[in-house]
């Protein structure tokens, strides 16, 4: 378990197929409430950064990532242990935009191999959690 207590600097990584269509309203709503997946946060002390995967296999979060470990470094110091990435519901959970990212264990691979530490889900969609819970996004046989 990821104690967010302890970092100074959230990144949430969107689905980029999603975000050709969503505003991330939502996830920015419930980071700034601190709701859904954010609801262990603190309400004070954060800066944020919204990117998305880059697009399937979702690689680039790799570079992208790798970037900002560097230059949030270099020019404030502010090392990798402070740093959690937040995986946004559109990759981590079935919603109405599509099933869960195909490619989540391979990026939740590519953030390991950069030793920062992950949480899961941003906005959390009561009708979406209904329909989860009630099996209607189950894959058919």
């Amino acid at each position: 378990m990821v104690d967010v207590n302890e970092k100074d600097y959230v990144v949430i990584v969107q689905c980029d197929i999603v975000k050709e269509r969503c505003s991330g309203y939502n996830c920015e709503r419930a980071f700034n409430e601190r709701i859904g997946g954010f609801s262990a946060y603190p309400k004070n002390g954060y800066r944020s950064l919204y990117m998305t995967c880059g697009g399937c296999c979702g690689r680039a979060v790799h570079r992208k990532l790798a970037n900002l470990v560097r230059r949030i470094k270099k020019q404030e110091g502010i090392t990798r242990d402070r740093i959690v990435v937040q995986l946004a519901s559109c990759i981590t959970k079935d919603n109405y935009h599509s099933s869960p990212c195909p490619h989540l264990d391979y990026l939740k691979g590519l953030i390991a191999k950069l030793n920062l530490d992950l949480c899961e889900d941003t906005f959390i969609n009561e009708s979406s959690e209904k329909k989860r819970k009630a099996g209607v996004y189950a894959a058919s046989d």
